[in-house]
């Protein structure tokens, strides 16, 4: 009973993050397309996207990690709420202190000189909303975070569109845009999660903020070289683009992030799953090795097909977005595996986050991101623009293996690797039969039927157990 109970409660939010994933994620995904035709030109979605990853950079920095702190230490029943939400709110308010004075070096980076302001606004709201969706997560208030995504994107969207359509404002108003939402999603989860009850500074506490910055710290670098592997390709195909087929490297980061639509797909599912996952493997300590290895395995083969209908439906759903951002299908493939094998790495770093070893964390992402950058480099060079997208798949690849190794000292987990390496061989035939030939529909509908049949039955369990839940909810209800 104690067995079903876990999983069933792994579905039970998997479910409900699904319910503000997939309303709120998926309206994100078209959101996407929307943008194409508010920005005046790929340049201008280019030049925004850069501005956003200045943003993604320095969130982690200013907040001294408290997304990772707070979660993690308020999940434990022993530990003093107020005292939780206090070292959060303490790690940010001296993170952005440092932030300001470091203001002549962020002035150097490229194009941020132009939005500063909005900028330096845009990731002390970002940190704030994620200290209150954090915090309410860690009280299991699981509903009301999945009401807040919706909400959020559906605000993201309205400002938007007042800000870029009706004002005209361009990147500025791209910025503000979610500046504001940020801003109403942390309004409104502080007061719908009743977070002033913990917003208390006498009950701070200086002996738990110390063992708090010592989990988290050592997770910026790590979410640094994150960003290197999924950001700096922007900033490497602004520079080393210049030129390459008569555009603009702004020209090509628009592109690279048009290519990021359909990938968002795994990302979501991925996201939806983590959100749930990462409170299933803190709190059940029940024969852990046997819970992380089937839902490994799993969680894997659902990725593994999505990626296979990613691949095959990557040219056509590229019809979606204004004309001159058609070429931006070739950045998908390599884009989807990518955000497969981040989804895999993060199923790892929950490994990492039970037992507390986040340094783990930090060398495995170090040595993914030295790796990508010389990937950018020498990729670009052979391939063009499109080479970032195979260097970050392999830098996240390459985490992934060390990370798998890092686990094995801490819990035993059954990868299956000979499994694994068939599902990716099938995956880069079916890309590489989508980039050459020029009757590619079957041959690559063929190989997605493939991939499914050989990952059907870890599948069919996941849709059963759902169905399962979902059916002994009805009859509840109709008791």
């Amino acid at each position: 009973m104690a067995e079903h109970k876990k999983y069933d409660m792994l579905v039970k939010n998997t479910l409900l993050f699904a319910v503000s994933n997939f309303s709120s994620k998926f309206l994100s995904i078209f959101i996407r397309v929307y943008l194409s035709y508010a920005f005046a030109s790929p340049d201008v979605m280019g030049v925004s996207s850069l501005m956003q990853q200045v943003a993604n950079l320095l969130i982690p920095v200013v907040s001294l990690g408290a997304s990772y702190s707070v979660i993690r230490f308020g999940l434990d029943a022993a530990q003093d709420k107020a005292g939780v939400y206090m070292g959060g709110a303490a790690s940010i308010g001296s993170g952005f202190v440092v932030l300001l004075l470091a203001m002549p070096l962020v002035r150097r980076i490229p194009n941020a000189a132009d939005y500063l302001p909005m900028l330096y606004l845009c990731v002390l709201m970002s940190c704030l909303r994620t200290l209150g969706t954090q915090f309410i997560r860690s009280r299991m208030l699981n509903r009301l975070a999945a009401i807040d995504g919706v909400l959020t994107t559906l605000s993201l969207f309205g400002f938007y569109i007042l800000y870029l359509n009706v004002l005209d404002l361009g990147a500025q108003g791209y910025l503000l845009a979610m500046f504001s939402s940020d801003a109403l999603s942390a309004l409104f989860v502080f007061v719908a999660g009743r977070c002033g009850q913990y917003a208390l500074p006498g009950h701070f506490d200086a002996a738990l903020w110390r063992e708090m910055l010592c989990y988290s710290i050592p997770m910026i670098p790590a979410s640094i070289s994150f960003w290197v592997i999924n950001a700096s390709d922007m900033f490497f195909v602004q520079v080393m683009g210049r030129g390459y087929g008569g555009q603009s490297g702004d020209y090509w980061v628009g592109l690279l992030s048009a290519g990021y639509f359909l990938p968002q797909v795994i990302t979501i599912i991925g996201t939806t799953f983590f959100e749930a996952w990462q409170l299933s493997a803190v709190t059940e300590e029940e024969d852990r090795p046997a819970f992380f290895s089937n839902v490994f395995r799993i969680y894997a083969s659902v990725l593994f097909c999505c990626v296979a209908g990613v691949v095959l439906f990557c040219r056509p759903m590229m019809r979606l977005f204004r004309a001159d951002y058609y070429d931006a299908w070739r950045m998908v493939p390599f884009l989807a595996l990518s955000s497969m094998t981040t989804c895999l790495n993060q199923f790892l770093n929950s490994v990492f986050v039970v037992y507390k070893r986040s340094t783990f964390a930090l060398y495995t992402m170090l040595s993914g991101a030295v790796l990508n950058l010389i990937l950018n480099y020498f990729f670009i060079l052979a391939f063009g623009p499109w080479g970032v997208t195979l260097a970050s798949f392999l830098s996240l690849l390459l985490v992934f293996l060390l990370r798998a190794r890092s686990s094995r000292g801490l819990i035993e987990i059954g990868f299956h690797p000979r499994w694994l390496l068939l599902n990716l061989a099938l995956v880069l035939i079916e890309i590489a039969l989508l980039m050459r030939l020029t009757a590619w529909v079957w041959p690559v509908l063929g190989m997605t039927a493939g991939i499914i049949a050989l990952n059907f039955r870890e599948v069919w369990q996941m849709v059963l157990r759902l169905c399962g839940m979902v059916a002994g909810r009805l009859r509840r209800r109709g008791k």
